[in-house]
């Protein structure tokens, strides 16, 4: 065979396969749609997938279903994306910083989460909260720290390797404060044994935790956020009180199969930054302590490739490391 007729064969079938997916993504979406989230229901990412699911039917004239995939830190879930099918119909709706984590503290992690999935948009972001059991007799951080170097204090993390475990490493490291952690499957699980003062002390995000210490049933000592914030009454940050600089919370956001087409995430990055806008959403999430951020996809890759340099010197740090 010639190398001319070589090269049009080449040609042919490249100019094929992108007809093939713009055709697939002016078809799109023809079933429904499924957003997985990767925990337990009732944290934060279910919550805000619940939100906008209803929101995002309507624009898309197609069901959409929330389905929670929990274990493994959110690792299950995200596989299961990851290893989907590329065709726009599965959205994984994660804390996107807590994905990021997860190649520094797994050893086997059985997908890559930069090579496998790709941005689609961030959503909203919430400061962890510092609590405690009500009977912990500590009214500040400060206190916290000083009755931990003299008391047993079981501290309550979503899991090993999350974000609110490696936030409340660097707080322990930054004051020489003294603590046991004992991980659970998420944070909503964390959130009732502190309740039911089965732990003492939990670091989690305000959008699944506020309502617990407006209800009285926890006690916020401090708030993981680089300013104030009026909505739980001036407490101050973990960076007012003795961890200078210090910031972290959950970033949730939406990614998918790497090889999704451009055209059907450019239309799910639309719709979704206009539900997440909405004063009806975002009046409720702000309520909830939440903000609304949003992003493009590319602005998503690099937010999301920062978060994973970032913490992977913290995990180096921590010498945190998993199977």
């Amino acid at each position: 065979m010639s190398l001319t007729r070589r090269l049009g064969l080449i040609a042919a079938a490249t100019w094929l396969a992108a007809s093939g997916a713009a055709l697939a993504a002016d078809q799109w979406p023809s079933r429904p749609l499924r957003i997985v989230v990767p925990y337990p229901p009732g944290g934060s990412s279910d919550i805000i997938a619940r939100a906008i699911s209803q929101p995002l039917s309507e624009a898309l004239k197609q069901p959409v279903v929330v389905e929670n995939r929990a274990g493994a830190n959110g690792n299950l879930g995200a596989e299961l994306v990851a290893r989907g099918a590329a065709d726009g119909y599965t959205l994984l709706l994660c804390d996107v910083g807590a994905l990021a984590i997860s190649p520094s503290v797994y050893t086997k992690l059985a997908f890559d989460p930069s090579k496998d999935l790709r941005g689609v948009t961030m959503l909203a972001y919430s400061p962890h909260l510092l609590v405690v059991h009500p009977s912990v007799p500590a009214n500040n951080f400060a206190e916290l720290v000083a009755l931990s170097k003299k008391s047993d204090l079981n501290f309550a993390i979503p899991a090993t390797g999350s974000a609110a475990h490696l936030a409340a490493v660097a707080v322990q490291a930054a004051t020489g404060a003294r603590w046991q952690y004992v991980p659970y499957k998420g944070g909503v699980q964390a959130i009732g044994d502190t309740v039911a003062g089965q732990t003492q002390v939990l670091m989690n995000g305000m959008l699944a935790t506020l309502p617990q210490v407006q209800a009285g049933k926890l006690k916020l000592l401090a708030v993981s956020k680089g300013a104030r914030m009026p909505l739980v009454g001036q407490v101050p940050t973990l960076a007012e009180q003795g961890v200078t600089g210090f910031e972290s919370g959950t970033w949730q956001g939406v990614r998918m199969a790497r090889g999704t087409p451009d055209a059907v995430v450019a239309r799910l990055n639309t719709e979704l930054i206009r539900i997440i806008r909405s004063p009806e959403i975002r009046s409720r999430l702000a309520g909830q302590g939440a903000e609304v951020v949003t992003m493009t996809p590319a602005e998503e890759e690099r937010f999301f490739n920062q978060e994973r340099s970032r913490w992977a010197k913290v995990v180096q740090a921590a010498n945190v490391k998993l199977d």
